[in-house]
């Protein structure tokens, strides 16, 4: 009865719904129509503190190819991947015209540096190319090493190829962007009765476990089982680097991935379900849903599962709202898409870049049993520390795993 009095006083006390501790309320940003400037989830605003990103080292083809904008490459210790950006003029964009691109660009790329695995391609419109959160690229293409002559072949007219998105993607209506930092801390925007009761239940399903009311805040606890979660999913660069990664060491994880990001991409999709992964729902466009209305709410999750689910031919099972931000009403369109909600217990703020070792140290430090890990597939410091942190698991006991795994009766 005393902690019931004491959350109740909390809770009176708190800042209006929609606020942080000693914040303005959240602004709301209308996103320009008809597609043009500014889509929802090109800008993603840092969280206070947050360093700069590492700089990614550049590969330089001589002669240089005048579209390419740049050529990014990257290890994770055991394989080493490239990710080009090529930008196309209007009148230069015919399918023919991007697949010769992107061949050119992989086949020298794979031939100045011996070292790379694998090279990605993404050729966008020039006119409208808003970075990777932007509009969705022209064309896409994976070319592993094994399989450039395959590719070639394709981008002569000569056959198929099975790991390329040669566009035409339905038009989405750009939802109101609400404006916040990265993931922090859950924030439930309602009432002052809506939050007492939502943190009555946090309280309890943190306590207990489980899936409780299509909610997940924390698995069980009678089994040596944790959840690795990694959110934003796909990214062309940072995708293969993680999956490889996850592959050597035999653990599966769910990948909280973005509906754009499915379409744009959706052979990496395919090699996370080959792999054993679990693919969940991160919205369409990335964006904060407390403030939408609920037909935008309820488009970004539909069509997030539709855009999942014609890649895996498998219904979605689990939800996490971008920030952590939601409200009643993104629960009741979440339940209505079948959908279970799900947090996490330990964020140790990889998007933050705070440094390695800071990432290192609060992930094994709050390794737990019935624990759900957040990192982000596409921040350099989880795969720097990723490997490590696996091997740390595996020595204390603690099984790494799905959602679905972790919380599957026994």
């Amino acid at each position: 009865m005393r902690v019931f009095s004491l959350l109740t006083a909390l809770l009176l006390t708190a800042p209006p719904a929609g606020a942080q501790s000693g914040a303005a309320p959240l602004p709301q940003v209308q996103a320009p129509a008809g597609g043009s400037g500014t889509v929802p989830g090109e800008v993603q605003p840092l969280a206070p503190g947050a360093r700069p990103a590492e700089a990614l080292p550049q590969l330089t083809l001589t002669p240089a190819i005048a579209e390419l904008e740049r050529l990014e490459y990257r290890s994770n210790g055991f394989i080493e991947v490239a990710h080009g950006v090529a930008l196309l003029p209007a009148g230069d964009q015919g399918l023919a015209r991007r697949r010769a691109l992107a061949l050119e660009i992989a086949s020298r790329a794979l031939a100045a540096r011996p070292e790379l695995s694998e090279v990605d391609v993404s050729v966008y419109d020039r006119a409208t190319y808003g970075g990777f959160g932007g509009p969705l690229p022209l064309f896409t293409a994976s070319v592993p090493r094994a399989r450039l002559a395959e590719f070639r072949a394709y981008a002569q007219g000569q056959g198929s190829y099975d790991r390329v998105y040669e566009g035409g993607a339905p038009a989405t209506t750009p939802p109101t962007v609400v404006a916040r930092v990265r993931e922090d801390a859950l924030t439930f925007f309602g009432s002052a009765s809506e939050r007492l009761r939502q943190s009555l239940t946090q309280s309890v399903s943190q306590s207990r476990g489980g899936e409780r009311d299509g909610l997940l805040f924390r698995g069980p606890t009678n089994r040596r089982v944790a959840a690795l979660t990694f959110d934003d999913a796909p990214h062309p660069l940072y995708e293969p680097l993680l999956l490889d990664l996850l592959r050597r060491a035999g653990v599966r994880a769910t990948l909280f991935v973005i509906g754009r990001n499915a379409v744009a991409y959706p052979y990496f999709v395919r090699d996370m379900v080959e792999q054993g992964h679990e693919v969940g729902n991160h919205t369409y466009h990335h964006v904060r849903l407390p403030g939408l209305s609920p037909a935008q709410v309820q488009a970004e999750l539909a069509q997030a599962n539709a855009a999942i689910s014609a890649v895996t031919g498998q219904p979605v099972r689990y939800f996490r709202p971008p920030g952590g931000d939601y409200s009643p009403l993104t629960l009741q369109v979440a339940r209505q898409e079948g959908l279970t909600t799900t947090f996490w217990t330990d964020d140790p703020g990889d998007f933050n870049n705070p440094g390695d070792a800071v990432i290192e140290s609060r992930l094994v430090s709050h390794l737990r049993t019935g624990g759900i890990v957040l990192l982000h597939d596409n921040a350099p410091e989880a795969i720097d520390v990723l490997r490590q942190f696996l091997r740390v698991a595996r020595e204390r006991g603690v099984t790494l795993t799905t959602v679905g795994e972790m919380v599957a009766p026994r």
